[in-house]
């Protein structure tokens, strides 16, 4: 049960992640989702600012413009919008946007580890750690030498890399365990992968979540 719904996370993690994404593939900018909060400031008439939250189908509704989809845009592209639905009531406005809250950065561990689940990242953190973090391997059935790294790479894509953390861990190894992004997710799997494919549609991650002996 708690491994479906680590991988549920992970599904709605990677449908945000790709709404976020930029038409040209720029993740420069860090791009609205839902439970984002802004704060919408108009110069000359303050009684219509508002704090507004990104509902779950992407949309805010404020008092001038009516309901908005910010889904996947930037705080700019959203201000370009205030900007033209208000200039129909509002002359000239002037209008600040401002985002006050937003999802942190994270990834998730599943599979063989003490306590799995989506982790907050504070900083750099590398494969190895973010093992630590879920508690460490199960040593009876964790395949420390086989753990599975699913990283994004386009709307409904990732690629995978299998790490040998048992090496990595390794007073005397010179290998260096990867440095996760937001959004990554490593799992570590019972059984031995005879072979896994370099992209897989995120739907079918699920296969690898309870390896087949």
């Amino acid at each position: 049960m708690r491994q479906c719904l680590i991988f549920s996370l992970l599904i709605c993690a990677c449908y945000g992640f790709a709404q976020a994404e930029a038409a040209d593939g720029s993740e420069s900018r860090y791009r609205l989702r839902p439970t984002d909060a802004l704060e919408v400031h108009y110069r000359y008439t303050p009684e219509f600012d508002q704090t507004v939250i990104v509902q779950p189908d992407g949309r805010i509704n404020l008092q001038i413009v009516g309901d908005l989809n910010v889904q996947g845009m930037t705080t700019e592209q959203v201000h370009a919008a205030i900007i033209e639905k208000a200039s129909l009531r509002l002359r000239d406005p002037e209008v600040t946007v401002v985002l006050k809250d937003f999802e942190k950065p994270y990834f998730i561990v599943g599979g063989e580890v003490a306590n799995p689940g989506r982790f907050e990242m504070r900083g750099q953190v590398n494969a190895v750690q973010a093992i630590a973090m879920a508690g460490g391997f199960k040593s009876a059935s964790a395949k420390h030498s086989q753990v599975i790294l699913f990283r994004r790479v386009g709307a409904d894509m990732a690629e995978t890399k299998i790490l040998d953390l048992k090496a990595a861990m390794r007073t005397s190894s010179r290998e260096i365990p990867p440095d996760l992004r937001s959004g990554d997710l490593l799992v570590v799997p019972q059984n031995r992968m005879s072979k896994i494919e370099r992209f897989i549609k995120f739907i079918n991650i699920g296969l690898y979540w309870t390896p087949i002996p």
